[in-house]
C-alpha cells in the first residue's frame, strides 16, 4: 500500500484518505509517497478514453486507494468542454500547450477541480465542515474557489497580496460573493501570504480541519502529472518543456513524471525578476531575496514551497537544507545533487520590458496573442538547440492581463469584471488574520 511520509523525515506516515485533507507534516515538511503502484508512467493507455477518464486511471495507478473517491466522481464539472488539453504547432520544433481553458481561465484548474471534487467527497464521507486556507499568486486563489464555492463541505479563504495581482485576477476571487468564501488582500507579498498560511497549517487554530489547496497538497501534483502523462502519449519521441515557473508545482510535477518512465528530456524553468529559481538552478543555492512586483504576477515568488520535494528527491532528506535556509537564509545542495539538477533542469530570466517585447514579438511572428507568463516559456522552447519537439506550457489565458497586453497590441481588448467585490485588507500578521478568519466563519 502507499504511504505518505514527510519530506523531513517525520515518522508517522499517511494513507490517502488521509493525505487528501492534509496541510503540512508536523515537521513543516510537504508529504509524498513512499512508493508507487506503478513503476512506470508510459506504460498508461489512452486507448479510447476521454480525458477525465483517463486522469483518473492515472490517479488509480498512483495510488489505487483513489478509486473509490475518482469513480464515480466528476473531476472537471467547472469546464464547460472537454478538459483535454490544446496542442499548437509553432514551427518544425515548438509546440504550445493550451491548459487555460477551465472555468478560471489558468493552468490551476487542472489540479484543483479534481482536487476540490476528491476533498469535499471525502469530507462528505467523515461528515465534518473542512475550512481551506489558500495563498495566492494569483491563479491559485480563484481556482481554488472554483473548485469549492459550490460545496455542503467546505468554506475557503483565500490571502492576496494587495495590489500585486491583476485587477482580473483579483475580482476572479473578489466577486464570488457567497457566504462559505473570504477573501484577504494582505498588505505584503505572495511569500508574506504563503508564510502565513503555513504558520497556521502547522498549528491549527480553529476547532475544526484545516485543508490545504495549494501545491502543499500532494493530489495537486498528481492532477499536474496527469496532462504530462497526456502530453507524452501525444509525440513518438522524447520532448523537452519549457513552464513558467513561480512555486514550482508545474516543474515538480513534470519531473516527476520524468523519475518514473515519461520521456521528458530537458525541464526549462522560466522566471520574472524574481530569479530565484534561476539562481538555484545554476548554484544548487537558494537564496531568496525581496519579492519585487512584474507585468507576471504568478511568478512573484521567492520562496518556492513545491521545492521542497525535488530537493527531497535529490538529497533523500530536506531537513537539513531547510534548517540552513531557516538559520543562515540560504540552503545548499550537495554537489552530486547539484551536477543531477543542472544536467536536466535549465532556466532564463525575463524582465519586464523583456516580457513586453516578447508579446509584440510572438503576436507580429505568429498573430497569437500569449500571456506574460508564457510568452516566457515560448522564448527558451524556440531558442533551445534540440533535436527533439519541445513544448511550452501556456498556462494562463491572455485575457486575464489585458492590462499589460492592451498598450502593446493594437486592438486587444481590455477584459474587465464588472461585478461587486467582497474582501478585507489586512496587514501581514497571523494573529490578525486569524481572528478576522474565525468572524467570519463564527
Amino acid at each position: 500500500m502507499v504511504q505518505y511520509q514527510s519530506t523531513r523525515g517525520h515518522k508517522e506516515k499517511l494513507s490517502f484518505e488521509d493525505v487528501i485533507l492534509s496541510g503540512l507534516a508536523p515537521d513543516k515538511g510537504l508529504y509524498l509517497p513512499d512508493s508507487l503502484t506503478i513503476d512506470n508512467l508510459n506504460h498508461l493507455t489512452e486507448e479510447d478514453l476521454s480525458y477525465e477518464d483517463f486522469v483518473k486511471t492515472i490517479f488509480i495507478a498512483l495510488d489505487k486507494n483513489s478509486a473509490k473517491y475518482v469513480d464515480n466522481l466528476s473531476l472537471y464539472s467547472g469546464f464547460k468542454n472537454s478538459p483535454e488539453p490544446v496542442l499548437k504547432d509553432l514551427n518544425d520544433t515548438t509546440v504550445v500547450m493550451e491548459l487555460f481553458h477551465g472555468p478560471t481561465k489558468s493552468f490551476k484548474d487542472y489540479a484543483l477541480q479534481p482536487l476540490g471534487a476528491i476533498a469535499d467527497k471525502r469530507l462528505s464521507e467523515l461528515g465534518e465542515r473542512g475550512l481551506v486556507l489558500v495563498a495566492t499568486s494569483g491563479d491559485t486563489g480563484s481556482a481554488a474557489i472554483q473548485a469549492v464555492k459550490d460545496s455542503d463541505n467546505i468554506d475557503i479563504v483565500v490571502l492576496h497580496p494587495e495590489n500585486k495581482i491583476s485587477d482580473y485576477q483579483r475580482k476572479q476571487m473578489t466577486s464570488v460573493i457567497k457566504d462559505n468564501v473570504f477573501n484577504i488582500a494582505v498588505e505584503g507579498s505572495y511569500d508574506d501570504c504563503q508564510r502565513i498560511a503555513k504558520e497556521i497549517l502547522s498549528n491549527n487554530p480553529f476547532e475544526r480541519r484545516i485543508i490545504s489547496l495549494n501545491s502543499i497538497n500532494w493530489l495537486r501534483v498528481m492532477g499536474q502529472v496527469s496532462y504530462y502523462v497526456w502530453l507524452t502519449k501525444q509525440f513518438t519521441s522524447p520532448i523537452n518543456v519549457a513552464i513558467p515557473s513561480g512555486n514550482f508545482g508545474n516543474a515538480y510535477s513534470a519531473w516527476f513524471g520524468r523519475s518514473h518512465g515519461l520521456k521528458i528530456n530537458q525541464i526549462m524553468c522560466t522566471t520574472n525578476v524574481n530569479d530565484v529559481l534561476k539562481r538555484f538552478i545554476d548554484s544548487g543555492i537558494l537564496e531568496p531575496q525581496t519579492t519585487k512586483p512584474s507585468v507576471a504576477p504568478s511568478m512573484d515568488i521567492q520562496i518556492p514551497s513545491s521545492l521542497e520535494r525535488l530537493i527531497y528527491d535529490f538529497e533523500s532528506d530536506a531537513s537539513s537544507f531547510y534548517q540552513d535556509l531557516s538559520e543562515n537564509k540560504k540552503g545548499t545542495l550537495s554537489e552530486g545533487s547539484r551536477e543531477k539538477l543542472r544536467h536536466i533542469f535549465s532556466s532564463q530570466t525575463f524582465d519586464d520590458e523583456k516580457i513586453k517585447e516578447e508579446i509584440k514579438t510572438f503576436n507580429d511572428l505568429f498573430s497569437i496573442v500569449f500571456d506574460p507568463h508564457t510568452v516566457t516559456s515560448l522564448r527558451m522552447a524556440i531558442d533551445i538547440n534540440s533535436s527533439v519537439p519541445t513544448v511550452a506550457v501556456a498556462t494562463a489565458s491572455p485575457q486575464k492581463f489585458s492590462n499589460v497586453i492592451s498598450p502593446l497590441i493594437e486592438d486587444f481588448p481590455v477584459s474587465e469584471i464588472d461585478q461587486d467585490e467582497d474582501f478585507e485588507t489586512l496587514v501581514p500578521q497571523k494573529d490578525l488574520i486569524i481572528e478576522s478568519i474565525k468572524a467570519r466563519f463564527s
